[in-house]
Order: structure tokens, then sequence, then C-alpha cells
């Protein structure tokens, strides 16, 4: 039986292990997928020593960039990025060879191009600063829009949320919230924003899926902002953490 997983910590919100055990049960795939939930990236060896029939991982928070020192290769995208989510393990003898990719990227663009407009939709503001925020990033820039990143604390190339003003929201109209904030179950937190400042121009796409709906979507759709969550995304990306898992 073929072995496949998710590294990460914590776990609990995980999507990936119902979706794809689900999957290998619908298609007849004799596959299971486990959650790996591992305190500090150093165990992911431990994690693979102790699961030889291991051929895939996904990776989530806080390990998207922590794992680049692990990896044999990494594809061209996933490098230009800097993070990783999808790992394929390869077992050459008693050798492991591991390939790092990026899904996130493929899931995001996909799912938020249909929402853009271009005669309105030029630059973006991406609220947050991990692994995922950098795929955002690289996924916005591929669709022509100009980004700044948000951070609660002062870091080279981002502004802060206390300069997020009315008009920095009127200019930069889509936001995209890479953040745990409103995450289940602290669902009554979102991001410090202007709110008052949008209007039907204004996308806010949030990588959160629980809740359906969060409070930071909650707030923008009040004053006509089109909302989004990050259900679709995950959906898209875990159909491209099979196709790396599987390339030839």
């Amino acid at each position: 039986m073929e072995k496949y997983g998710l590294i990460g910590f914590p776990l609990g919100h995980s999507f990936s292990i119902s979706y794809f055990n689900q999957k290998f049960k619908d298609e007849d795939i004799d596959a299971v997928y486990e959650n790996y939930e591992i305190s500090t990236i150093d165990a992911l060896s431990e994690v693979l020593d102790m699961n030889p029939e291991l051929c895939g991982l996904n990776v989530t928070i806080p390990y998207k960039e922590k794992v680049l020192h692990f990896l044999d290769s990494i594809s061209p995208e996933a490098r230009a990025i800097g993070a990783v989510n999808v790992i394929r393990v390869t077992h050459q003898g008693k050798k492991i060879k591991l390939k790092g990719y990026n899904s996130d990227v493929i899931g995001f663009t996909k799912s938020i191009e249909p929402m853009l407009d271009k005669k309105w939709h030029k630059k973006a503001l991406i609220l947050g600063t991990g692994g995922a925020s950098k795929a955002i990033d690289y996924g916005l820039r591929n669709l022509g829009l100009e980004t700044i990143f948000v951070s609660r604390y002062e870091k080279e190339g981002t502004i802060q949320y206390q300069n997020v003003t009315p008009e920095v929201v009127k200019e930069y109209n889509v936001i995209v919230n890479c953040t745990p904030l409103g995450m289940y179950p602290k669902t009554e937190e979102c991001p410090l924003l202007p709110y008052e400042a949008m209007d039907s121009h204004t996308i806010l796409y949030d990588l959160i899926y629980n809740p359906d709906e969060t409070l930071f979507m909650k707030r923008g759709a009040q004053y006509g902002a089109q909302t989004k969550n990050g259900l679709e995304m995950l959906l898209l990306q875990a159909f491209a953490s099979w196709e790396f898992w599987h390339e030839k």
C-alpha cells in the first residue's frame, strides 16, 4: 500500500487527510493518507524512516520554507517562490530522494483569476509574510498585478497595518489574507483594515476555509466587496499535488 501524508504543526484544521482518503476510496486506489504533526522540521527524517511506504507529502505551516534544506531538488517555480508545499518521495535502493514543488500558486491563480477585471484590479495587498504569501505574490505578479506585503512588524519590503489607509485600500483593491487571523476556533478575529473604504471593486480573498466566511470576508461584504475563501484553491492545489507525486 502506498502512503501519503501531511507535515505541519498544528494539523487540527487539515482538509487534506479527508480529501485524499475519500479520493482513494472512490477511485479504488490502494493508498492511505496520514497526518504527521511534528513540532520541529528536524522530525521529518524520523517520519521518513518510520514510513518506508511514503510516496509523497504535503507541507503546511510553519514548514514551507524550513523544509527547503532537506530536499535533494526543487522545481524551478518552487525555487523562485522560496517555499515548498509538495514533496515527491522516491526510493532508490536504500536512498530516499526528496523533490519539492509548490502547488499553492497553481491553486491560487486558477481560483482568483476569474474574479479579476484588468480595468479595476491592478494592485494587491498581501497580508502576511509566511511561505504561503510568497506563492500568492508570485501568482499575483504572474497575473500582472503590482503587490505589497503587509506585516505587523517592520520588515524590508513591507508596510505595516497602521499604514494601510483608506486611500491605500482604494488603490490596492485586491486584498489576500495569508495569515491565520479568523481561522477556527478564533473566528472573532480579523486583520485590522479600514473596511469602510471598500466597495464593489474590492476583492477580499481569504486562504482560510474554516469557517466558510471569515470575519475578514463578512466585514468587507458589508461594504459591497467581492469575497472568496480558500476552499477552491485547496482543491485545485490538491489536484496539482497528485500530479506532482506521479510526475514522469
